[in-house]
């Protein structure tokens, strides 16, 4: 009995201090490859639990060998878009302000109850509430109010809200995101001579983006974020 619970406080501590190495994600926020390591972690921290004729050695190192390959793939992911793009997918519209993306709602396999239900959760009761909803890579949802219904600040009072607009991310990490590019009428040249104006570069970025009436939000690496409210893109 002894040498049972032995093995399962080893086992226990084990597993304990490898998803601490792996960051303090809770299930709902993981991305899939997070999830499903997460989930043969623990299938496999059993099997030496409850099976004594299984070595300790044998039960851990599998477990180890899982936390490098979340390490290998973590940092591939943060060096590399493509890779991050094809482990965790991209954020998708579901809702603009055309109304409800079909084909969007189509390919996340959801139908209207569940995009209901995901609005819902966000407190709007109504899709004439939302100008954006948009489904992360970890499968929650965000939405950016219409301008009558977004919340009110101190900055609102006695004021019209602007319409909301949504911002694309063109730099992320020191890296270009060209896709987004063409969303603010923008191309390679153009954002590097406003990033030039700006005493920066894509390499030194942190993030950049821009909404389509030209608000920008950047911030270099180890810098504090500045905010422009029309840049000039010409």
């Amino acid at each position: 009995m002894f040498v049972i619970f032995l093995r399962v406080l080893i086992i226990y501590v084990t597993v304990l201090f490898f998803l601490r190495i792996m960051g303090k994600r809770q299930i709902g926020e993981m991305q899939p490859y997070e999830l499903v390591i997460t989930l043969i972690l623990a299938d496999l921290a059993t099997i030496p639990m409850s099976d004594t004729n299984v070595p300790l050695l044998n039960g851990i190192v599998p477990l180890s060998i899982l936390v490098l390959i979340h390490y290998l793939i973590t940092l591939l992911t943060r060096k590399n878009i493509k890779i991050r793009r094809f482990m965790s997918g991209r954020p998708v519209v579901v809702i603009s302000p055309k109304g409800i993306e079909y084909k969007a709602l189509k390919d996340l396999n959801m139908n209207i109850d569940d995009l209901l239900e995901s609005i819902r959760q966000c407190n709007y009761y109504s899709f004439d509430q939302v100008l954006y909803a948009i489904i992360e890579t970890n499968g929650k949802m965000s939405v950016i109010p219409t301008s009558a219904n977004a919340p009110a600040t101190a900055n609102d009072i006695g004021k019209n809200n602007p319409p909301a607009e949504l911002p694309h991310v063109l730099v992320s990490d020191g890296k270009l995101i060209k896709d987004e590019l063409k969303a603010v009428n923008l191309d390679n040249k153009k954002l590097n001579k406003i990033l030039s104006k700006l005493n920066t570069n894509i390499k030194d970025l942190l993030i950049f983006s821009m909404d389509e009436k030209g608000k920008v939000y950047y911030q270099k690496k180890n810098s504090q974020y500045q905010i422009i409210d029309n840049i000039k893109r010409n």
